[in-house]
């Protein structure tokens, strides 16, 4: 029988982190994500599975303890807010290009600046536009539940090992605050070194048996190098947007409007669709779960049933940027947002819609 715990969103992370086979988390406490380390110290896992947790002195140091996990094959993470994310950018920049598996987890407040520790969305170009330096990008999942919140870590584990390359959690201050009843998976061990230095190749685990040493490294001095290392990181995007693609529809079929929300918006904007179908309107939602990944073929296919599209957000209008692009002018797109951590009632999205469809 199935396990379920009443949890938030911050603790789901914790706790699926320690069943899922985690090795080492490395973080620093910033609100609203404070909760994923305050939980796994309440747990103790070095005492059940051996994972390390760590605070670090900062978010600088904490991403850079994940490159030296990351380099040993190791499944490591770490979890900050918006500000905190800032200082992380550099050493994301080197984690992708050094080819190196990780998660990380951003539970965004709103800004710019110190901001309000109130929900945000505007980490948007942050994390799906790669907020560091350089040609590089990361699978962006976006969590609308605690569930979600749960079930990501694995499946951002997973990823970022398939494509060696970072993988961001991106939730907002609403889905890391509030509680909700989590289904708890069976637990996974701790691979286990003998099979890392089997499977991960690339992994500095020890000398070889011709006793050269691996080294990981983002440099590339010989611009002929540089540009090949930078072809090939391309190519792994591609293949992320064949492969790996996620979101979810609701009510879309016969839609003749298209609302797209992601995080705690979209479960707004779901009762939003509800009041426009009480009114005859036909109005659908699409929620990326992956923010990159973009699902830009599925807009594509709804577009030439459409009249409008609309994206709403916690920001002032970021992935309305990427609907547009994907909607290349062919329909209306229009954009709501609420700032200053301000959420939106179904009620005031839906009024806003209304005024945009006159």
């Amino acid at each position: 029988m199935a396990e379920h715990i009443l949890m938030k969103g911050n603790e789901a992370i914790a706790i699926s982190a320690i069943r899922n086979g985690c090795d080492g988390y490395f973080g620093y406490p910033i609100t609203p994500q404070s909760e994923v380390m305050e939980t796994l110290m309440e747990e103790k896992p070095w005492e059940t599975t051996g994972m390390v947790v760590l605070q670090a002195e900062s978010e600088t140091s904490s991403i850079n303890m994940l490159y030296g996990g990351a380099s040993c094959g190791k499944k490591v993470m770490t979890s900050s807010s918006s500000p905190g994310l800032s200082l992380m950018c550099e050493g994301l920049s080197y984690l992708a290009g050094a080819e190196l598996p990780c998660v990380v987890v951003n539970v965004v407040r709103g800004g710019p600046g110190l901001g309000t520790i109130q929900p945000g969305q505007g980490d948007y170009f942050q994390a799906c536009k790669g907020g560091g330096h350089g040609d590089y990008k990361m699978v962006v999942l976006a969590p609308s539940s605690a569930q979600e919140m749960y079930d990501f870590v694995d499946l951002g584990f997973d990823l970022s090992f398939k494509y060696l390359n970072p993988v961001m959690i991106l939730a907002d201050g609403v889905v890391g605050q509030m509680m909700e009843k989590v289904e708890l998976k069976p637990m996974k061990p701790r691979w286990s070194d003998d099979y890392i230095k089997s499977t991960f190749k690339w992994a500095t685990t020890g000398k070889t048996p011709d006793r050269k040493q691996n080294v990981i490294t983002s440099l590339a001095l010989d611009a002929a190098v540089h540009e090949r290392l930078n072809y090939k990181l391309q190519q792994k995007y591609k293949q992320m947007e064949q492969e790996d693609v996620r979101f979810e529809t609701f009510m879309c079929e016969d839609a003749e409007h298209v609302i797209v929300a992601y995080g705690c918006m979209a479960r707004i904007c779901e009762s939003t669709v509800e009041l426009a179908r009480k009114e005859g309107i036909k109005l659908g939602l699409l929620r990326p779960i992956t923010l990159y990944p973009f699902p830009t073929a599925e807009i594509n296919r709804l577009v030439p049933q459409l009249k409008t599209m609309m994206s709403v957000e916690l920001s002032a209008g970021q992935m309305v940027e990427d609907v547009r692009l994907a909607v290349n002018g062919r329909v209306p797109v229009n954009f709501f947002g609420r700032l200053g951590g301000i959420v939106p009632s179904p009620e005031e999205v839906f009024e806003a819609f209304k005024k945009e469809i006159k």
